[in-house]
């Protein structure tokens, strides 16, 4: 490990809101920044906000931010003299760490041999127990295939898990419930940590069916001090990926908290830490935790910590790179009220949360008290297929959870994120769950039958029709402030109004009809899908950005941004909606045949199973996309033959491009 010493300029090797949060503590400190970037980030906010950028490749990870040559080469170029990895990519790569070091650079984490040691999951559970820590039971199956595969699993028990031994952040994991399901998850898996890690080395892992992640941020030094800044709880998650996490934990009281904290100390005392990292544990009902991980780096889910300790993560990491002894103030600081993180992501969750791709158009979370977020994006940003879907990471702190709780869900119901579809009024709803505000998540919260409500469009039927009339009175205002005779009447106006106007919306599959009439007095008659709104309905006012509608004598104020291709954004106090306008006469040709599967998102094809002419099940995979670092199975809708299947491994598909298609019988 190279010997510290002080930073000239820094060179951040990594993308989105992670390398915007370094560089904003390093300019902080009047340190120089260099930024890296692929040909997909040319214009990202990172790069905008260093002082100097370099392009590293092409846009795919391995042809940019995964080759450590190219980075370290970059520095050279630019004079840095110290790396910081961020979180994921090449921040836990030994080699990688290795490589800077042996080019004279300082590495912004711990030594390369600590990287490897803790880079191996069964390396690190094996040093931890050997200080005491429990861990769960596992085995090392990297390589293995048929038989010795099949004996591995059976040694761990089923259920187990299945995950990359040199990643993170939920990639690559998979549940196996029974032996014939080993195989096809082991593969997958391989397939998922090559491409995101670098490396597929696997182990499985025994399955818990209950309990909470909880995990403990430890710091070490260079002069042997290692200690701990208390726990985050990370228990609400989908496929193993962190959704929402808070400090301190509602399940940990101090007694369990100092507990939890010695054996982190502990594991990182054993390997010599220096830098910030996480012990990851899986906490049970009864107090008893089992230690997952360690994780060599930065958490996506620091800022918690931050808020409820007084502390800047990367400042630390920064000066203790630079031989900065810990100071006393982040020794252990007992947590000052509580903060709560959300991960917003372009991902629809009624379409079972795909990923979604395009332009953020629009990106304004209000400025209030208490509130903090970080940001890798901007309006104009485009949202990769590349690249993890995280748009934005939105904390609150308050005096209480509940004080905290409200403030980000307020936050979020207020937030105004155009040009894709996100988890944001998801989110809202986790937050304003009885679940939630007693402290009940666990990890297989989401698993659930009484959390399927979640899942949900946050928005009802009353809700959704009174965006739909907002959307139409929003664009009649807009027609007449653009007309060149006569703006100050309403369209459709006639000295003897007999017939309605008529604006039709798409709610996904469902078609919403807006009639509306104005007379000499205003808007006379307003109905979506032949109903009124409401017994009284009156417009209270009406512009191109914004519709205020008095039902029934109360008032509400919706937002409406026009979007591209017909997209219509509409937001209110209970959440919001993206509608699309739809042509008074569309094309017949453009409707797809019945049976026909589209490609929900650009990806790419990395399994095919099954050829034309093959009989299926309803519910059967046909084959498998990869897009933003998750595979994702496409299904058979019903019985039938595979028709058409335009499509193999390797190729990358548009959105809407056919998939296959299924004619059934009869």
């Amino acid at each position: 490990m190279a010997a510290p010493r002080d930073i000239t300029r820094l060179l951040v090797a990594n993308r989105g809101e992670i390398a915007c949060r370094i560089i904003r503590t390093a300019r902080a400190m009047g340190l120089p920044t260099v930024a890296v970037f692929s040909d997909a980030d040319a214009d990202a906010p990172h790069v905008a906000q260093a002082d100097v950028a370099v392009r590293i490749g092409a846009a795919a990870p391995s042809a940019s931010y995964l080759r450590a040559e190219a980075i370290v080469d970059a520095a050279r170029r630019t004079g840095a003299d110290a790396v910081h990895p961020g979180y994921g990519f090449l921040a836990e790569n030994a080699d990688f760490a290795q490589a800077c070091a042996d080019a004279g650079l300082l590495f912004v984490g711990p030594s390369p041999q600590v990287i490897r040691d803790m880079g191996s999951k069964l390396g690190a559970k094996r040093i931890m127990a050997g200080v005491g820590v429990p861990v769960l039971a596992d085995a090392d199956v990297s390589g293995l295939d048929g038989e010795a595969l099949a004996a591995a699993a059976a040694g761990v028990g089923y259920p187990l898990l299945v995950k990359p031994s040199g990643g993170g952040g939920g990639k690559g994991m998979a549940v196996v419930g029974r032996p014939e399901e080993l195989a096809a998850a082991v593969a997958g898996a391989r397939r998922l940590a090559r491409e995101a890690f670098g490396d597929d080395a696997l182990l499985l892992e025994r399955y818990v069916t209950a309990g909470r992640h909880v995990e403990i941020q430890i710091l070490g030094d260079h002069h042997g001090t290692v200690t701990h800044l208390g726990e985050r709880d990370c228990s609400l998650q989908r496929r193993h990926q962190k959704l929402l996490e808070e400090a301190p934990s509602p399940a940990v009281d101090p007694a369990l908290r100092a507990r939890m904290g010695a054996a982190a100390v502990a594991a990182g005392a054993a390997i010599g830490y220096v830098g910030a990292g996480t012990v990851e544990f899986l906490l049970a009902d009864d107090g008893s935790f089992h230690a997952l991980e360690v994780n060599t780096r930065l958490q996506v889910e620091h800022p918690v910590t931050e808020m409820v300790t007084g502390t800047d993560l990367v400042r630390l990491q920064l000066e203790i790179a630079m031989g900065v002894p810990i100071p006393e103030a982040a020794t252990a600081p007992a947590p000052q009220g509580h903060a709560i993180e959300v991960r917003l992501y372009a991902e629809d969750p009624v379409a079972g949360f795909l990923p979604q791709t395009g332009t953020l158009t629009r990106l304004e979370v209000p400025a209030r008290p208490g509130l903090r977020v970080d940001a890798g994006v901007a309006a104009g940003s485009e949202v990769s297929l590349h690249y993890d879907p995280m748009i934005a990471k939105v904390i609150a702190h308050g005096a209480t959870r509940a004080e905290a709780t409200r403030r980000l869900a307020a936050a979020l119901r207020a937030a105004e994120i155009d040009g894709v579809r996100t988890n944001r009024d998801f989110l809202v709803r986790v937050l304003e769950s009885p679940a939630f505000a007693a402290g009940a998540i666990g990890i297989h919260h989401l698993e659930r039958d009484d959390a399927q409500a979640l899942r949900a469009d946050l928005l009802d039927g009353a809700a959704r029709r009174a965006a739909a009339a907002a959307a139409a009175l929003a664009g009649q205002a807009a027609r007449r402030a653009a007309a060149t005779v006569q703006r100050t009447l309403p369209s459709g106006w006639r000295n003897n109004p007999a017939v309605d106007q008529e604006a039709r919306f798409a709610d996904r599959d469902d078609e919403l009809v807006v009639a509306y009439r104005f007379g000499r007095g205003g808007l006379e008659h307003l109905l979506v899908d032949g109903e009124p709104l409401a017994a009284d309905v009156r417009l209270a006012g009406a512009d191109p950005g914004a519709v205020v509608l008095e039902l029934d004598g109360v008032r509400t104020r919706l937002g409406v941004r026009p979007g591209p291709e017909g997209a219509v954004h509409v937001s209110g106090p209970t959440g919001a909606c993206t509608l699309r306008e739809l042509e008074r006469l569309p094309d017949p040709a453009a409707q797809a045949a019945p049976g026909s599967l589209l490609a929900p998102m650009p990806g790419n094809v990395v399994r095919v199973d099954v050829a034309v002419g093959d009989a299926v099940r309803a519910g059967q995979a046909l084959l498998a996309l990869e897009a933003m670092k998750m595979e994702h199975e496409i299904v058979a809708p019903a019985d039938g033959r595979v028709a058409e299947l335009p499509v193999a491994v390797g190729m990358q598909v548009d959105a809407g491009m056919l998939l296959a298609a299924i004619e059934e019988p009869g």
